[in-house]
């Protein structure tokens, strides 16, 4: 057997500016997502954990210890050591670069689950990690992790031309990674390129919400009141209590 896979990195140049994956069909007749790198390639399962295999019998580690939280005196006893990080922290790492294929290859549903469940490792960590070094070899990712949770949520909901949906994703990600720089004493990191790259895309998604009826009474009334046309800002005044979407004069 030929294990050279000279071949298949020739047919598929990897070009450092952009995120390069692809679908594949396996031998085993499930779809596959394969990430080209500089200097070759990784093949990861489409569902469970990226690599495929069940550690303790487990979808993955971070299933294997939520199920020890969750049994009597589990999360007293339950002490995460260096050894105990390191393989989580392998298992993170297996997941961020599905999700980044997950994200090249639109597949926005694959970027919530996976992002969602690198966000559930850095809770285990946070709570159950014997000490903060070892802690904060993940906390560290969240502002990254929770912005491509939302890029992705957002994205879903607009395919689906929901804007109201793609806004909330946007803020609450905003809000709480502002939260976790507060708390971290890091405020000078609040304008970094996470909260950066969430507002641009909150200003854009707000920009292609379709008008309703209330924003568009809102801005003629707007116009009316600047140009002093004080009788058709009346009228459009009325226009909105008749709507609801003004108190009626005291």
């Amino acid at each position: 057997m030929n294990y050279d896979i000279s071949s298949i990195l020739k047919n598929w140049d990897y070009d450092p500016s952009n995120i390069n994956a692809r679908w594949v069909m396996g031998q085993d007749g499930r779809m596959k997502v394969q990430l080209r790198l500089d200097l070759g390639l990784f093949q990861m399962e489409a569902e469970g954990r990226p690599d495929g295999t069940r550690p303790r019998g487990y979808v993955s580690l971070l299933h294997y210890y939520s199920a020890i939280t969750k049994t009597a005196g589990g999360g007293q006893a339950l002490k995460l050591g260096g050894e105990a990080c390191a393989e989580l922290q392998q298992e993170s790492l297996q997941y961020y670069y599905r999700y980044l294929a997950f994200y090249a290859l639109h597949n926005f549903p694959g970027v919530v689950s996976d992002t969602d469940h690198n966000l559930a490792v850095i809770d285990l960590v946070t709570e159950y990690a014997e000490d903060e070094d070892h802690a904060w070899q993940f906390v560290q990712f969240f502002p990254y992790v929770r912005m491509m949770n939302a890029r992705a949520r957002a994205e879903q909901a607009l395919a689906e031309k929901n804007h109201e949906e793609a806004i909330r994703a946007l803020q609450k990600a905003l809000d709480d990674i502002n939260r976790f720089w507060g708390e971290y004493g890091e405020s000078d990191n609040a304008s970094g390129s996470e909260v950066e790259l969430l507002s641009d895309l909150l200003r854009q998604v707000m920009k292609q919400k379709p008008k309703t009826k209330a924003d568009r009474l809102q801005e003629q009334l707007n116009t009316a009141i600047s140009r002093e046309d004080y009788e058709k800002a009346a009228v459009l005044r009325d226009q909105m209590r008749k709507l609801g979407l003004m108190p009626p004069p005291e």
